[in-house]
C-alpha cells in the first residue's frame, strides 16, 4: 500500500496505512481509534504506530520520554554554550524533532533515519501533524542513512562535532528488533558516538527499560556523569533517558 494514506476510515478499527519492504526488512504505518486528549494534544486524535519486521517500535499516544529524552540533553550542557548542535538518531514518530525545533536555544538540528518510508510519513503522510513545523524549520535537517554508519563516517579530525546526540534506536541497548542496531551499542559505537561530540557534549539514549549493564558500558566508553531519568509509563516498567557526558 502506498499514499495517499486512508485516515478517514472507521476510527475504531485497526487499518494498515502503509506497508514497505526495505533493505534492513519490513516497515508498517498503522493507524487505530481516536484517544482521548492527552499531553501532546487537545483534541482526541487517532494513534498512529510503526512496526518493524512485525515488532511495535513506538506510536504517537504517549510522546514524555521522546520529548523528554531532547530537554535532558540540553539541560545537561555546560552553561552558556551557544547554539549548541543536536544529532538525533532515529525520525520515529516526530516527538523528539517537534520537541528540539520548538526550543529556540538549538543551533542546527540534524535528524539521521535510514528508512525511507518513515521520512516519507512524517513529508507527506499523516505524522507531519506531529512534525511539519519542525520539517519546516530552517536549523533542520534530514539525513537518510542507517546512524551506526554515520557515526562511522564522521570520525576524522575535520568532522564538524555536535554538542548533543540523542538517540532513540529501535527498543534501546538491550533488546534491538533490527540485529544491525546491536552495533549502536557495542564498545566501537559508543566508542564514535564519544568522538563525534564536542568536549563536554551530552550522549542522551532513548530505552524501553532500565539498564545497569548499559550505564556500565557508558563508563566504560569514557563518559562521565552516567545517570538515567525514568517517565512512567500506563502498564510495565518505566521508559527511560540514559545520559553521559564527554569529558574535556
Amino acid at each position: 500500500m502506498h499514499p495517499p494514506y486512508d485516515t478517514a476510515a472507521d476510527p475504531d478499527r485497526p487499518v494498515t496505512l502503509d506497508r514497505r519492504e526495505g533493505p534492513y526488512g519490513e516497515v508498517v504505518l498503522r493507524r487505530r481509534g481516536a484517544r482521548d486528549p492527552g499531553p501532546d494534544t487537545d483534541t482526541a486524535q487517532p494513534v498512529f504506530e510503526i512496526i518493524a519486521n512485525g515488532c511495535f517500535l513506538m506510536d504517537t499516544s504517549d510522546g514524555r520520554s521522546e520529548r523528554l529524552l531532547i530537554r535532558a540533553a540540553l539541560n545537561a550542557l555546560p552553561a552558556g554554550r551557544q547554539a549548541p548542535a543536536l544529532l538525533i538518531g532515529g525520525l520515529g514518530v516526530g516527538f523528539s524533532l517537534a520537541e528540539a525545533a520548538a526550543e529556540p536555544r538549538w543551533g542546527r538540528i540534524a535528524v539521521v533515519e535510514r528508512e525511507e518510508a518513515v521520512i516519507d510519513w512524517h513529508r507527506t503522510g499523516p505524522l507531519g501533524r506531529i512534525s511539519a513545523a519542525a520539517l519546516a524549520d530552517p536549523r533542520t535537517e534530514v539525513i537518510k542513512a542507517d546512524l551506526v554508519a554515520h557515526l562511522h563516517s564522521g570520525t576524522t579530525a575535520a568532522s564538524e562535532p555536535y554538542d548533543a546526540l540523542c538517540l532513540d534506536i529501535d527498543n534501546g541497548p538491550d533488546w534491538t528488533v533490527t540485529e544491525d542496531n546491536d552495533g549502536l551499542y557495542s564498545p566501537a559505537g559508543l566508542a564514535a558516538c564519544r568522538t563525534r561530540l564536542a568536549p563536554g557534549g551530552v550522549l542522551a539514549v532513548w530505552s524501553a527499560q532500565p539498564s545497569s549493564a548499559f550505564e556500565e558500558a557508558l563508563r566504560n566508553a569514557g563518559f562521565t556523569g552516567v545517570r538515567t531519568e525514568e517517565i512512567s509509563v500506563a502498564r510495565g516498567v518505566p521508559d527511560v533517558v540514559h545520559l553521559a557526558i564527554r569529558g574535556a
